[in-house]
């Protein structure tokens, strides 16, 4: 394995450690959704109660029942005495109402109606309790690996827990999976058949701040104050994660001052612009003797503000590579390293195809490789 260390000094001069946020928060996970970095975190990886901000998970296991057809919109389910006996937040539901999917999906959003989180349960997998298998399992197939579920509405209950990251990363998974129900998480009230009128309003502080577009507030006893957040602002998105706060007050104020944080401390930088060559690379027993090394998509990194060191760009690569080659073939990756942050590695791919050398081509190739050795040997 070799590695080429390459300097990007006009884009980079500009790199270092941006002033770290010191949240109140007992947990908390700050990702930058463009670049893919994650700009801050704090107990992110242990399992906590997640509130009602583990009902991401429940919606979206119901957005994955309406992609493969299981439900529609306007799908009627049915509502049973568990589902309307329900306390906490809730949509008002009884026995006699068959609210549509549509409803449901708002009702869990923006009143955060744990009724409704139990009829979606039981309409999807009979019953609540294997509902929650169900949303564990699945929560493990989509890299949740600090989450078990044990209902559908984020109840207080023994073993119910998600980490900060966790909770992040179903927001993500939201965000880019089904990005046709997004707009429903920025509904700042929504009135389930005339029914408490009082009771209408998204409890989501970064709405009526005007900073954000989503996700989940959540509270209990147990969790404290806590939201999963989701905003864009100048081409960037942020999800971000509180929990363990003590009011709702402290959790408007965190939010915001997160959100500030993470947009007015970072800027982004292109270091490799989609389909630019990074370098090329020697190759063994093919019909050309070098191989240029690209991205996929091109290279953008957050660079923190404000400082003086620089970030260093590295090319890992097995050398020489051995042919045959095809183009968009991964053969190495590209490592940059940030100071304050984790290093963020792309794919290295191949630029062309390149077919394995004939009869000839190959002992050519074998004669230079011993003509090599001997000069090592020797110390010409």
């Amino acid at each position: 394995m070799r590695a080429f260390l390459l300097w990007f000094a006009a884009a980079l001069s500009l790199a270092a450690p941006a002033r770290a946020f010191d949240t109140t928060a007992t947990s908390a996970w700050v990702y930058d959704v463009t670049s893919g970095t994650v700009l801050m975190e704090k107990n992110a990886d242990v399992p906590i109660p997640p509130a009602s901000m583990s009902k991401l998970m429940t919606l979206y296991m119901l957005y994955e029942a309406l992609e493969d057809g299981r439900v529609q919109m306007d799908t009627r389910l049915p509502v049973s005495s568990r589902a309307r006996q329900m306390g906490g937040s809730t949509m008002f539901l009884n026995e006699l109402d068959r609210p549509t999917v549509e409803e449901l999906i708002k009702g869990i959003i923006v009143l955060s109606g744990n009724d409704a989180c139990v009829v979606v349960a039981e309409g999807l997998a009979g019953t609540e309790e294997a509902f929650a298998r169900q949303m564990t399992e699945r929560g493990r197939q989509i890299g949740l690996t600090h989450s078990v579920f044990k209902n559908s509405t984020g109840w207080p209950a023994e073993g119910h827990v998600m980490s900060a990251e966790d909770m992040g990363l179903v927001a993500l998974r939201i965000i880019e999976d089904f990005p046709q129900y997004y707009s429903d998480f920025a509904l700042t009230e929504f009135r389930f058949d005339d029914r408490a009128p009082a009771n209408r309003y998204n409890r989501n502080p970064i709405l009526r701040q005007g900073i954000g577009d989503g996700l989940k507030t959540g509270h209990t006893q147990e969790a404290g104050y806590g939201l999963v957040g989701s905003a864009a602002q100048d081409g960037r998105r942020i999800i971000f994660v509180v929990s363990g706060l003590q009011s709702d007050r402290a959790r408007a104020e965190e939010s915001e001052r997160i959100v500030n944080w993470a947009f007015r401390q970072f800027t982004m930088q292109t270091l490799v612009p989609a389909g630019e060559t990074v370098t090329e690379a020697p190759v063994w027993l093919g019909t050309a003797s070098r191989v240029g090394l690209t991205t996929e998509n091109g290279v953008n990194v957050l660079v923190p503000a404000g400082a003086q060191d620089q970030v260093t760009v590295e090319v890992v690569y097995d050398s020489p590579i051995p042919a045959p080659i095809a183009k968009g073939d991964p053969v190495g990756r590209l490592v940059v390293t940030i100071p304050g942050a984790r290093e963020a590695v792309t794919p290295l791919i191949a630029t062309a195809d390149i077919a394995e050398a004939g009869f000839l081509g190959r002992i050519k190739g074998a004669v230079m490789k011993l003509g090599q050795r001997a000069i090592a040997a020797t110390g010409i």
